[in-house]
Protein backbone atom coordinates (compact mmCIF):
# COMPACT_ATOMS: atom_id res chain seq x y z
CA UNK A 1 0.00 0.00 0.00
CA UNK A 2 1.69 3.26 -0.87
CA UNK A 3 2.09 6.23 1.22
CA UNK A 4 -0.26 9.11 0.85
CA UNK A 5 0.69 12.55 -0.28
CA UNK A 6 -0.40 13.59 3.26
CA UNK A 7 1.84 10.79 4.84
CA UNK A 8 4.62 11.97 2.81
CA UNK A 9 4.74 15.67 3.20
CA UNK A 10 3.91 15.37 7.15
CA UNK A 11 7.76 13.35 6.80
CA UNK A 12 9.68 15.09 4.89
CA UNK A 13 8.18 18.42 7.07
CA UNK A 14 9.71 16.61 9.95
CA UNK A 15 12.96 15.98 8.51
CA UNK A 16 13.64 19.28 7.43
CA UNK A 17 13.00 20.82 11.06
CA UNK A 18 16.21 18.48 11.75
CA UNK A 19 17.91 19.89 8.87
CA UNK A 20 17.06 16.58 6.22
CA UNK A 21 14.79 16.42 2.84
CA UNK A 22 13.58 13.77 0.79
CA UNK A 23 14.21 12.78 -2.53
CA UNK A 24 12.72 10.05 -4.97
CA UNK A 25 15.77 7.38 -4.66
CA UNK A 26 15.26 6.88 -8.42
CA UNK A 27 15.98 10.28 -9.34
CA UNK A 28 18.52 10.78 -6.91
CA UNK A 29 21.53 12.24 -8.25
CA UNK A 30 24.19 9.73 -7.03
CA UNK A 31 21.94 6.93 -9.00
CA UNK A 32 21.15 8.62 -12.08
CA UNK A 33 24.65 10.37 -12.82
CA UNK A 34 22.38 13.12 -13.89
CA UNK A 35 21.91 11.04 -16.79
CA UNK A 36 25.05 9.65 -17.64
CA UNK A 37 24.32 6.36 -16.85
CA UNK A 38 22.28 6.24 -19.84
CA UNK A 39 25.68 6.59 -21.81
CA UNK A 40 27.53 4.48 -23.53
CA UNK A 41 31.19 4.97 -21.50
CA UNK A 42 33.75 2.96 -22.78
CA UNK A 43 36.59 5.12 -21.08
CA UNK A 44 36.96 7.58 -18.10
CA UNK A 45 39.69 9.58 -17.24
CA UNK A 46 40.48 10.00 -13.32
CA UNK A 47 42.08 12.96 -12.51
CA UNK A 48 43.18 13.92 -8.69
CA UNK A 49 41.96 9.73 -8.11
CA UNK A 50 43.33 9.81 -4.96
CA UNK A 51 43.24 6.49 -3.59
CA UNK A 52 40.60 5.42 -6.08
CA UNK A 53 37.24 7.08 -4.38
CA UNK A 54 35.72 7.99 -7.70
CA UNK A 55 36.89 4.87 -9.55
CA UNK A 56 35.46 2.81 -7.51
CA UNK A 57 32.31 4.02 -8.13
CA UNK A 58 32.31 4.44 -11.70
CA UNK A 59 33.42 0.33 -11.86
CA UNK A 60 30.26 -0.37 -10.25
CA UNK A 61 28.16 1.99 -12.86
CA UNK A 62 30.14 1.47 -16.17
CA UNK A 63 32.13 -2.39 -15.26
CA UNK A 64 33.25 -2.45 -18.86
CA UNK A 65 34.74 0.74 -18.90
CA UNK A 66 38.52 1.24 -18.92
CA UNK A 67 39.17 3.51 -15.74
CA UNK A 68 43.26 5.87 -16.23
CA UNK A 69 43.60 6.90 -12.64
CA UNK A 70 45.99 9.92 -11.91
CA UNK A 71 47.27 10.20 -8.81
CA UNK A 72 50.36 12.51 -7.93
CA UNK A 73 50.98 12.08 -4.32
CA UNK A 74 52.59 8.72 -3.56
CA UNK A 75 51.07 7.29 -0.51
CA UNK A 76 47.67 7.49 -1.73
CA UNK A 77 48.67 6.51 -5.44
CA UNK A 78 50.37 2.75 -3.40
CA UNK A 79 46.40 2.37 -2.01
CA UNK A 80 45.07 3.61 -5.62
CA UNK A 81 48.03 1.24 -7.51
CA UNK A 82 47.22 -2.03 -5.11
CA UNK A 83 43.38 -1.67 -5.61
CA UNK A 84 43.74 -0.94 -9.30
CA UNK A 85 45.73 -4.71 -9.41
CA UNK A 86 42.55 -6.48 -8.28
CA UNK A 87 40.21 -4.65 -11.08
CA UNK A 88 41.20 -7.42 -13.93
CA UNK A 89 42.94 -4.67 -16.10
CA UNK A 90 39.86 -2.16 -16.24
CA UNK A 91 41.86 0.45 -13.85
CA UNK A 92 45.42 1.76 -15.18
CA UNK A 93 47.75 3.78 -12.53
CA UNK A 94 49.45 6.58 -13.02
CA UNK A 95 51.95 8.54 -10.44
CA UNK A 96 51.26 11.64 -11.94
CA UNK A 97 49.69 15.40 -11.75
CA UNK A 98 48.34 17.14 -14.51
CA UNK A 99 48.39 20.85 -15.89
CA UNK A 100 49.10 22.83 -18.68
CA UNK A 101 53.34 21.89 -19.29
CA UNK A 102 55.60 18.54 -17.89
CA UNK A 103 58.31 18.62 -15.64
CA UNK A 104 58.33 18.73 -11.82
CA UNK A 105 56.04 21.14 -9.72
CA UNK A 106 55.92 21.33 -5.50
CA UNK A 107 52.89 20.48 -4.24
CA UNK A 108 50.94 21.05 -0.63
CA UNK A 109 50.05 17.93 0.98
CA UNK A 110 47.62 18.10 3.41
CA UNK A 111 48.84 14.97 5.44
CA UNK A 112 45.26 14.63 7.67
CA UNK A 113 43.53 15.16 4.34
CA UNK A 114 45.12 13.99 1.30
CA UNK A 115 42.35 14.55 -0.85
CA UNK A 116 42.74 17.98 -0.41
CA UNK A 117 45.77 18.31 -1.09
CA UNK A 118 46.58 20.93 -4.21
CA UNK A 119 49.23 22.63 -6.15
CA UNK A 120 47.73 25.99 -4.89
CA UNK A 121 48.14 27.41 -0.99
CA UNK A 122 45.15 26.59 0.77
CA UNK A 123 43.60 30.15 1.71
CA UNK A 124 42.36 31.11 5.65
CA UNK A 125 38.94 30.81 4.68
CA UNK A 126 39.66 27.26 3.71
CA UNK A 127 41.54 26.30 6.71
CA UNK A 128 38.44 27.90 8.81
CA UNK A 129 36.04 25.27 7.27
CA UNK A 130 38.16 22.62 6.90
CA UNK A 131 40.52 22.47 10.20
CA UNK A 132 41.92 18.87 8.96
CA UNK A 133 44.51 20.59 6.35
CA UNK A 134 46.40 22.54 8.84
CA UNK A 135 48.84 19.68 8.69
CA UNK A 136 50.64 20.50 5.43
CA UNK A 137 54.17 19.33 4.04
CA UNK A 138 55.74 20.40 0.69
CA UNK A 139 56.32 17.79 -1.94
CA UNK A 140 57.96 17.94 -5.80
CA UNK A 141 55.61 15.99 -7.65
CA UNK A 142 55.66 15.23 -11.86
CA UNK A 143 53.14 16.84 -14.35
CA UNK A 144 52.36 16.36 -17.77
CA UNK A 145 49.81 17.60 -19.81
CA UNK A 146 46.71 15.03 -20.31
CA UNK A 147 46.71 14.88 -24.04
CA UNK A 148 50.49 13.95 -24.20
CA UNK A 149 50.12 11.45 -21.73
CA UNK A 150 47.23 9.92 -23.48
CA UNK A 151 48.29 9.66 -27.00
CA UNK A 152 51.65 7.37 -25.84
CA UNK A 153 48.88 4.87 -24.01
CA UNK A 154 49.05 1.98 -26.44
CA UNK A 155 45.42 1.12 -26.62
CA UNK A 156 43.57 3.81 -28.06
CA UNK A 157 40.99 5.32 -25.69
CA UNK A 158 37.11 4.31 -26.83
CA UNK A 159 35.32 7.76 -28.14
CA UNK A 160 33.01 7.39 -25.25
CA UNK A 161 34.96 8.88 -22.85
CA UNK A 162 34.10 10.35 -19.26
CA UNK A 163 36.35 13.22 -17.93
CA UNK A 164 36.46 13.64 -14.03
CA UNK A 165 38.39 16.56 -13.03
CA UNK A 166 38.87 16.86 -8.89
CA UNK A 167 42.20 18.94 -8.51
CA UNK A 168 41.56 21.41 -6.09
CA UNK A 169 41.46 24.92 -7.81
CA UNK A 170 43.82 24.24 -10.95
CA UNK A 171 41.16 21.90 -13.41
CA UNK A 172 41.27 25.34 -15.73
CA UNK A 173 45.27 23.84 -15.86
CA UNK A 174 44.06 20.97 -16.35
CA UNK A 175 41.60 21.61 -19.12
CA UNK A 176 43.83 23.44 -21.07
CA UNK A 177 46.39 21.02 -21.23
CA UNK A 178 43.60 18.25 -22.96
CA UNK A 179 41.85 20.14 -25.78
CA UNK A 180 41.98 17.02 -27.37
CA UNK A 181 41.09 14.87 -25.00
CA UNK A 182 38.09 17.02 -24.17
CA UNK A 183 37.38 17.05 -28.23
CA UNK A 184 37.21 13.28 -27.34
CA UNK A 185 34.78 13.38 -24.36
CA UNK A 186 31.40 13.08 -24.20
CA UNK A 187 30.90 14.15 -20.21
CA UNK A 188 32.52 16.31 -17.72
CA UNK A 189 33.05 15.74 -14.33
CA UNK A 190 34.14 18.10 -11.87
CA UNK A 191 34.66 20.00 -8.51
CA UNK A 192 34.53 23.80 -8.73
CA UNK A 193 34.99 25.94 -5.49
CA UNK A 194 32.59 29.13 -5.15
CA UNK A 195 34.04 30.45 -2.32
CA UNK A 196 38.16 31.24 -2.52
CA UNK A 197 39.17 27.71 -0.82
CA UNK A 198 42.90 28.07 -3.17
CA UNK A 199 44.78 31.18 -3.89
CA UNK A 200 44.48 31.59 -7.87
CA UNK A 201 41.64 28.89 -8.03
CA UNK A 202 39.91 28.41 -11.48
CA UNK A 203 36.51 30.19 -10.89
CA UNK A 204 33.06 28.74 -11.84
CA UNK A 205 32.70 31.08 -14.68
CA UNK A 206 36.03 30.31 -16.34
CA UNK A 207 35.46 26.53 -16.40
CA UNK A 208 32.24 26.92 -17.97
CA UNK A 209 33.60 28.87 -20.72
CA UNK A 210 36.21 26.77 -21.29
CA UNK A 211 33.62 23.68 -21.60
CA UNK A 212 31.20 25.44 -23.32
CA UNK A 213 34.17 26.17 -25.78
CA UNK A 214 34.78 22.80 -26.25
CA UNK A 215 31.34 21.82 -27.22
CA UNK A 216 29.65 20.89 -22.91
CA UNK A 217 26.47 21.71 -21.56
CA UNK A 218 25.95 22.34 -17.93
CA UNK A 219 23.68 19.42 -16.92
CA UNK A 220 23.52 20.08 -13.01
CA UNK A 221 25.29 19.02 -9.68
CA UNK A 222 25.78 15.37 -8.64
CA UNK A 223 26.92 17.49 -5.61
CA UNK A 224 27.67 20.49 -3.09
CA UNK A 225 28.82 21.34 0.10
CA UNK A 226 26.99 23.97 2.25
CA UNK A 227 28.43 26.87 4.91
CA UNK A 228 26.42 27.33 8.19
CA UNK A 229 24.46 30.34 6.40
CA UNK A 230 22.96 28.40 3.35
CA UNK A 231 25.93 28.84 0.97
CA UNK A 232 27.42 26.42 -1.32
CA UNK A 233 30.79 26.73 -0.97
CA UNK A 234 31.58 23.93 -3.52
CA UNK A 235 30.12 21.51 -6.07
CA UNK A 236 30.14 18.56 -8.10
CA UNK A 237 29.19 19.98 -11.61
CA UNK A 238 28.33 18.05 -14.26
CA UNK A 239 28.92 18.77 -18.02
CA UNK A 240 27.47 16.88 -21.15
CA UNK A 241 28.55 17.24 -24.89
CA UNK A 242 25.40 19.56 -26.31
CA UNK A 243 24.25 17.24 -29.18
CA UNK A 244 24.54 14.44 -26.80
CA UNK A 245 21.70 16.11 -24.40
CA UNK A 246 18.13 14.68 -25.30
CA UNK A 247 16.10 16.88 -26.68
CA UNK A 248 12.67 17.79 -25.15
Amino acid sequence: MGISAVARNLIKAGLQLIGLDLLRAKNSPRLTLLGLREMPIRSIIDVGANTGQFARDMRRFFPQATIFSFEPLPDPFMELDAWAATQGGHVRTFNLALGESSGEIPMHCHVDHTPSSSMLTATDLNAAYHPFIKAQRSCTVRIDRLDDVLAAVKKPLDQDLLLKLDVQGYEDRVLRGAPKTLRSASACVLEVGLDSLYEDQADLLTLVSLLSDAGFAYAGNLSQSYADDGHVIWLDAVFRKGSDRKRA
